[in-house]
């Protein structure tokens, strides 16, 4: 699907796969001067830029289409993403050869561009115009390759405890770590929409543990960075997620039409 549109608190099993909207072939393939194509219609985009690949943390900003040129909707935020950097993903960007690719396990943060899937919690609602889902103690997101629901956040109420046999993501992470906080307020991010083993899964912008703290491969955040960006976005917006190393953002910031930073 293009950028989506979801029922509210819809599917007791949602597919991180069914929240994307692009099919694999169509994000994979062509030049990077016809890339603009996939998210031509994009009327929002958060950019995250690091300085490297190895490169741990970096700035979050929003940007908004007016008049036809993207301009600032937010000062720079920082932000931690992997703690072994970042690797080229699978989203809405043509597939890249430069660099490191997206593994399961590698503690890498997918590069690209990507679309956003629904906001997630702890609490029942969010303040957020995003189609939004109460995560239960029976949440969990399935990081296991071999499982045929790799990459879905499940619900082991409705798919059996089975279903969720050796994931390590439990999506209540104040219920199974000591009050963990970092699943409190998120977002699916539209890495490897198709599900393809072992090319990385459950990615999310979520909250961070404590300040600047590396991730096992989301993008973490303070309260309040998270809370202006779920309060600013807009379903119809079709917005987009960008990450990219400071370098690989410079070498396509004007084929892929992505908007300057601001300082």
């Amino acid at each position: 699907m293009p950028i989506f549109s979801f029922p509210h608190r819809s599917l007791r099993a949602f597919g991180l796969a069914a929240l994307m909207a692009c099919g694999a072939n169509a994000c994979a393939t062509g030049q990077s001067a016809s890339a603009p194509q996939a998210w031509r219609d994009a009327r929002q985009l958060v950019l995250v830029v690091t300085d490297g690949w190895d490169a741990t943390t970096g700035t979050l900003q929003r940007f908004e289409l007016r008049d036809g040129r993207w301009q600032a909707a937010s000062t720079p935020s920082p932000i931690s993403v992997g703690r072994n950097g970042a690797a080229w993903g699978v989203g809405l960007h043509p597939a890249q050869s430069g660099g490191p690719q997206k593994q399961e396990g590698d503690g890498r943060a997918p590069a690209g561009v990507f679309t956003l899937g629904e906001a997630f919690g702890y609490a029942g609602e969010a303040a957020t115009a995003m189609p939004y889902r109460p995560m239960q103690a029976t949440s969990y997101c399935i990081d296991v390759p071999d499982s045929p629901l790799y990459n879905r956040i499940i619900d082991t109420r409705t798919e059996g405890e089975a279903a969720a046999k050796g994931s390590t993501e439990p999506m209540r992470l104040d219920l199974h770590n000591n009050g963990d906080p970092r699943y409190r307020e998120g977002l699916v991010i539209g890495h490897n929409p198709t599900a393809t083993p072992r090319a990385g899964s459950c990615i999310f912008a979520h909250l961070w543990r404590t300040p600047g703290e590396p991730t096992a491969g989301c993008t973490a955040m303070a309260a309040e960075t998270m809370d202006g960006m779920l309060a600013w976005l807009r379903p119809d917006a079709r917005t987009v997620f960008v990450l990219l190393p400071r370098a690989e953002y410079e070498r396509l910031a004007h084929d892929w039409r992505l908007p300057e930073r601001v300082p």
